[in-house]
């Protein structure tokens, strides 16, 4: 099986955890794309259920196949939120981000009873930081959010290259309107200890960690999909 049969197969698995009527959070990217698409055709088949994009294109894709969509101003909490992730480790600790919409993303998760991760096989690490990790910060003083950000890693015994995120030559804009900066890592042995350190800084939103989020994942491989569950 390819990547992409694994991202089809886990989503298609993660249909079992929707029930009729549920509120449930969509992701954002292409693993979550999969699951958009094939709620959208069991809801065609008369199962009713009410959306909340994290993102424009996970919205336009969704109200486009014919998905009910609300949003959390009208519906505070939902039952479940199915996305994809760049990476997860063997606690259930995440980093999400590459795609941009980690904010949402997590407002999203967090306001849902629990979170379903879906994912090829190849997401899966010993220990996370091989992919990236994208912070998302407010356009005023990116530069010396960046330096703070520095420090933290330093605090933290890490050595990290920053990356302002571009798109097209130009600083890459989150739905939300800020910047991300992309942190290359290479290896985080103490994520829940970066995590508190980089929500302290001001100027950062939020970022790519997700620590003590998500409760399942569901990996495709070239066996079927694997169902992790937490605890």
């Amino acid at each position: 099986m390819t990547a992409d049969d694994q991202k089809k197969a886990a989503a298609a698995a993660a249909l079992e955890f929707v029930q009729a009527g549920n509120k449930v959070g969509l992701g954002t990217g292409s693993t979550a794309n999969h699951f958009i698409t094939a709620l959208a055709e069991k809801a065609r088949g008369g199962f009713d259920v009410e959306c909340v994009a994290t993102s424009r294109a996970s919205f336009q894709l969704a109200s486009g196949l014919g998905l009910r969509m609300t949003t959390l101003e009208k519906q505070s909490h939902l039952d479940v939120t199915v996305d994809g992730t760049d990476e997860f480790d063997g606690n259930f600790q995440l980093i999400k981000g590459g795609g941009g919409a980690l904010l949402v993303e997590k407002i999203v998760a967090t306001s849902s009873r629990y979170m379903v991760v879906i994912a090829d096989q190849s997401k899966k690490v010993d220990a996370l930081g091989k992919f990236p990790l994208a912070v998302e910060v407010v356009p005023f003083g990116v530069n010396a959010t960046a330096w703070k950000i520095d420090r933290a890693l330093r605090i933290c015994d890490l050595k990290g290259k920053l990356q302002l995120r571009l798109m097209d030559g130009k600083p890459f804009v989150t739905d939300s309107g800020n910047a991300i900066i992309d942190i290359t890592i290479g290896h985080i042995p103490e994520p829940r200890r970066l995590d508190n350190l980089l929500k302290s800084i001001p100027g950062v939103v939020d970022h790519g960690l997700f620590i003590d989020i998500c409760g399942i994942v569901l990996m495709g491989t070239d066996d079927g999909v694997k169902t992790f569950r937490k605890g």
